[in-house]
């Protein structure tokens, strides 16, 4: 008998490659924000009272809870902040999925849910994207223990419908368990889900500000829902780890949120230039997916992903290629400056025959 044998073992997350190179580098592979945080959240950070840190933090990170609630049009009891949205997703993995039954997620999305249902001892199924890399409506209409949609998905791009109603169908359907509707990529183009919370009381929506904040390296999270499903959350939450998120963060997150206008401007701009990063890809060859988020996923009809993704790397371009079979021909691209995708162009141009 050894020590290891009473170890969890599991397959962990894979994160994207935080390359270590020097000299210039076209980071095109985590799908960061390509534009530095609000002036807002600058102006908070040079005004730090970093005396402060002496002190814990609001373990209910009011302040911010209370500024996302305002921007919401919501309660502050109906809102629960984590240490970025995977960080939220887990204590809801935690929090709901209790029973036999499997949580349904698709076959290809976000790859940490089926670590969270590993790691908890959760019972999952994954439910097959048709042939359209979409999720099939009838899939999520069984018996189960919990489900989970990413919408618009990662890696994929797609968002659900054009509309809420497949989104209220599954969750109207589903009153018995708690569906997550996971919203990093919705600022992007994609429909929220957010007017179905206060009809269905088993609805909760994650986002985060990693994505169209800015604030990937700051870690923000969080989600919105019934006041029951939070306050269970809170429960999770204080049971495993009462303080959260850092004074800085806190601080920082509530200015981030008052600087709409410069959210609303660097938005637009990421949204054109993905439009026109998939008009010039379709030029070269690729297939690209109708993304509503803030990357592309192409696939050239000749040429093989995992070579233009390693010719690229030589470049010091990283993009992201996953091995899956169903996408093992993919690249997820994210958006960068016009520059960047510029030179994107200019050397897939060399590279492609």
């Amino acid at each position: 008998m050894s020590w290891e044998d009473s170890v969890r073992r599991v397959t962990p997350y894979v994160p994207g490659e935080q390359p270590k190179v020097e000299g210039e580098l076209i980071k095109l592979n985590t799908n960061e924000f390509p534009y530095p945080p609000s002036p807002a959240a600058q102006e908070a950070v040079r005004n730090s009272d970093i005396a402060s840190l002496r002190l814990y933090p609001d373990p209910f990170c009011d302040p911010l809870r209370s500024e996302l609630a305002k921007h919401h049009g919501l309660s502050p009891k109906q809102v629960f902040v984590g240490v970025g949205s995977d960080d939220v997703l887990s204590m809801a993995f935690l929090t709901f999925f209790y029973s036999d039954k499997p949580v349904l997620f698709a076959d290809i999305t976000y790859s940490f849910y089926d670590v969270w249902a590993d790691v908890y001892r959760i019972p999952y199924e994954l439910k097959p994207l048709d042939e359209n890399l979409r999720i099939r409506k009838e899939d999520y209409l069984c018996d189960n223990g919990g489900i989970v949609i990413a919408n618009p998905n990662a890696p994929t791009g797609i968002s659900v419908s054009g509309d809420i109603s497949v989104i209220e169908e599954i969750v109207r359907a589903n009153r018995d368990s708690v569906v997550i509707i996971d919203e990093a990529y919705v600022d992007f183009g994609g429909v929220s889900a957010l007017p179905l919370i206060d009809r269905y009381d088993n609805l909760l929506i994650v986002r985060t500000f990693s994505k169209s904040r800015a604030f990937a390296g700051m870690r923000i999270g969080y989600a919105m829902g019934n006041e029951k499903l939070i306050g269970y959350m809170n429960d999770v939450k204080f049971s495993v780890n009462s303080y959260t998120l850092n004074r800085p963060a806190i601080d920082y997150g509530v200015a981030v949120l008052k600087d709409e206008e410069y959210f609303k401007d660097t938005v637009a701009k990421v949204i054109k230039t993905r439009e026109w990063t998939g008009k010039a890809l379709s030029d070269l060859g690729f297939s690209v997916t109708d993304s509503k988020t803030n990357f592309v996923f192409a696939s050239h009809r000749e040429t093989d992903a995992e070579y233009i993704f390693e010719r690229l790397k030589e470049k010091k371009i990283y993009v992201r290629h996953f091995k899956q079979p169903r996408i093992r021909n993919y690249l997820r691209i994210s958006v960068g400056t016009d520059d960047e995708m510029k030179r994107l162009m200019e050397e897939l141009k060399r590279i492609l025959p």
